[in-house]
């Protein structure tokens, strides 16, 4: 609470350092100066001690700690988990990239094999009214 106030004071110093910039008085500068550097010895003094005697105040909660350790271990298990089951996945796709590379395989000695079926002839055009526009159907043969 006493650090609080201390930072709040030291920032009002500099607020009014600021405001009075316009009048410089080089003696009051050296006194303002010397109020400064006396506050932030006084603030880290303050520091040093709490930390040195009263860090629970000043540090986080170490009982936390425990909590995030065991949640980065899950994550870290059920990372593996799925490292693991996405080697598995690549090993059964490994089969079936093999099957396919059969079929193109086949499919291009095949080509070679036969000429390629004539396309089927297209259907008569109809004409065309202003602004709509014509849908041709798909002939299935």
């Amino acid at each position: 609470m006493v650090l609080k106030v201390n930072v709040l004071l030291l920032l009002l110093g500099v607020a009014a350092v600021s405001v009075l910039a316009e009048k410089v008085n080089m003696r009051g500068v050296a006194n303002l100066t010397q109020i400064l550097d006396n506050w932030r010895f006084d603030i880290l003094a303050q520091m040093r001690g709490l930390l040195q005697n009263d860090h629970q105040s000043l540090l986080p909660d170490y009982a936390r700690i425990q909590p995030l350790a065991e949640a980065l271990g899950d994550l870290y298990k059920e990372f593996n988990a799925l490292k693991a089951h996405l080697g598995d996945l690549s090993d059964k796709f490994s089969a079936v990239e093999t099957f396919i590379d059969e079929v193109k395989a086949d499919r291009a000695n095949n080509a070679v094999q036969a000429p390629p079926p004539a396309p089927p002839p297209a259907p008569p055009t109809l004409p065309r009214q202003a602004g709509r526009r014509g849908i041709k159907k798909k002939v299935t043969a």
